[in-house]
């Protein structure tokens, strides 16, 4: 009786090698394996119907040059990013850190005031009513509308660049931030108030742990839209940095080097979003990459 009950426990796993050597997978490993192909075949899939797409216009239009062409014009280009023949003749690679400095300048300027209004506006009623018509009126109007009031103002075209960063970076984290502040349930600001809680305790231990994800949400649509302005301020105000590499090219009738510019701004765009999508992750339980 004992030998016969030993003997039939090994039944449920020579089932499942059974299985396993008749090809069946687990459910769980199935769909593992199919959320990683379509996480690694559907981009795949995207770029290459991209540059299809890219080959037929390079064959209908024989100015504009084909993948193989730009490939080939990316090669040279990046194999000495950090050369210098004079100051208006400069690697891409001193152009994109022109650049960068432009935007950190401005967006951590903006920083610096947005955020710290964005609480006054959604804490002070009196504030939300002082400046809400004033936001109002300058946040629709467009980043290089401001361009030559930094130009008149700062007499060069470096601070006017910043400027208009500056300018576009700081709606949003105004606007974010005071909402954030205007959604904190009042049932906390009660309790803050029974318990006599001073302003800076109520800012540390209340309003900034529940106003983080809306504030990084600010400085996630803030630093995407100074990555865009800061091409075309520098496309009008000239000197180093890829708005003005882009436009100089295009005077030289330099295509392909005008594509990779387009790439290049794309993916340092990208990368910028996607420091800043972890930065909100670490900080916050909501989806912040949605």
């Amino acid at each position: 009786m004992m030998k016969a009950m030993s003997d039939a426990v090994p039944a449920k796993p020579l089932r499942s090698a059974r299985i396993a050597s008749q090809g069946y997978t687990l459910p769980g490993a199935k769909s593992r394996m199919g959320g990683l192909l379509r996480a690694a075949v559907a981009p795949a899939l995207g770029l290459a119907v991209l540059v299809l797409l890219w080959q037929l216009l390079s064959a209908k239009n024989s100015a504009f040059p084909s993948p193989a062409v730009t490939w080939d014009a990316a090669l040279k280009l990046f194999a000495d990013p950090f050369y210098r023949n004079g100051p208006n003749d400069q690697g891409i690679g001193w152009n994109i850190l022109a650049s960068l400095k432009r935007v950190a300048l401005g967006f951590g300027l903006a920083a610096a005031v947005g955020i710290p209004l964005g609480f006054m506006i959604g804490r002070f009623k009196f504030m939300a009513g002082m400046f809400n018509p004033v936001i109002s009126l300058l946040k629709p109007v467009s980043p290089l509308a401001w361009l030559p009031i930094g130009l008149l103002v700062f007499k060069a075209a470096d601070p006017a660049a910043i400027w208009a960063i500056f300018i576009c970076s700081i709606w949003p984290m105004i606007v974010n931030t005071a909402v954030g502040v205007q959604r904190v349930p009042q049932d906390y600001m009660n309790v803050a108030r029974v318990l006599n809680l001073s302003e800076w305790k109520v800012f540390t231990r209340i309003l900034l742990p529940s106003v983080l994800p809306y504030m990084l949400t600010g400085v996630r649509l803030a630093i995407g839209t100074a990555w865009l302005v800061i091409v075309a301020a520098e496309m009008l105000t000239g000197g180093v940095g890829i708005g003005f590499w882009v436009w100089d090219e295009w005077n030289n009738l330099n295509v392909p080097h005008i594509i990779i510019a387009i790439v290049v701004i794309g993916v340092v765009g990208l990368v910028l979003e996607q420091i800043l999508v972890a930065i909100a992750k670490s900080f916050t339980y909501e989806e912040a990459g949605n």
